[in-house]
């Protein structure tokens, strides 16, 4: 970080990354900006299955762009692997590196706060939690995932482990989840980020160029040919600024097989948000990165 500023101790913040980070090409951005920020002391990313339709071997595609955008930043965040598959029942899922990072800082004596960003499904904080549930009390959960309220619909890291979800919203975890309406609304532009995130580093070369290269493949069915949605950057958002006037508290509410909400579960409330600023997400970003690599070559 070449900045002139940092963050006060006492507002630090303990941080992990959960991430489906080869599914298609947002995460990475992501990634950056919450290694970017001097708020977060980022105590590891884990890498996240995003089902099989694509590949048989998502979690591990997943890892290794972890590896490699920690490489091309000359970060020493180190990269662990979480569960290869959705969690099949309460009783038969992976406790895998990564959820048994998420028990190891949970338990900590570390005193400041810990937020696990999950920018994928919740199978690892749900594996972590199956096989320490003392660690409820002590983790703050950020999920990007969730359909449009009140009703629900069908939504990408939902359905890639909707027990997971279940496991989660029916614990007394601390969770913020940021649904479709928020997570849709963080555009931006092609060339914006040609100007603003290919000319600083090899990082801001690769997040452009791996976007570009996503963009023109057939798993693109979904933007409109000049634009895209960051839809993670929200996670690491609404950990610099909450943004208090954009979020509600709501019964914690449950998933029928179809990713429609169930109410009235009789739940603990969580953090529901409704609308969030993506200017503020997508200016901080890119002014990280361009005061971090000034040169391309960096």
């Amino acid at each position: 970080m070449n900045y002139h500023f940092d963050c006060p101790e006492h507002k630090k913040i303990r941080v992990i990354v959960n991430t489906d980070a080869k599914n298609e090409a947002d995460d990475q951005f992501a990634i950056v900006h919450a290694l970017l920020s001097p708020k977060f002391n980022v105590k590891g990313l884990i890498a996240a299955q995003f089902g099989e339709r694509r590949t048989t071997e998502s979690m591990q595609e997943s890892y290794d762009e972890c590896v490699k955008i920690t490489s091309l930043m000359h970060s020493e965040v180190k990269t662990y692997k979480g569960a290869k598959k959705a969690i099949q029942s309460k009783t038969e899922y992976e406790y895998s590196a990564g959820a048994e990072l998420i028990v190891k800082e949970a338990l900590s004596d570390d005193p400041s706060p810990l937020y696990v960003l999950f920018l994928g499904p919740l199978t690892d904080m749900a594996c972590a939690y199956l096989e320490h549930p003392e660690i409820e009390g002590k983790v703050n959960v950020i999920w990007i995932g969730g359909g449009l309220y009140p009703e629900g619909a069908e939504e990408f890291n939902l359905s890639n482990d909707i027990l997971a979800a279940n496991i989660i919203m029916a614990s007394q975890m601390e969770v913020w989840q940021i649904p479709s309406i928020c997570f849709s609304a963080i555009i931006t532009t092609i060339a914006e980020l040609e100007q603003r995130v290919r000319p600083y580093g090899k990082i801001g070369n690769y997040l452009y160029q791996q976007l570009v290269d996503f963009h023109n493949t057939q798993y693109d069915n979904w933007t409109s040919g000049e634009t895209w949605s960051l839809g993670d950057s929200p996670a690491v958002g609404v950990l610099l600024n909450e943004q208090a006037f954009s979020y509600e508290m709501k019964e914690a509410p449950g998933f029928n097989e179809d990713m429609t909400y169930i109410h009235n579960t009789g739940y603990r409330k969580i953090r529901v948000y409704y609308r969030m600023d993506s200017r503020f997400i997508l200016e901080d970003l890119f002014c990280k990165l361009a005061l971090s690599f000034p040169n391309p070559e960096d």
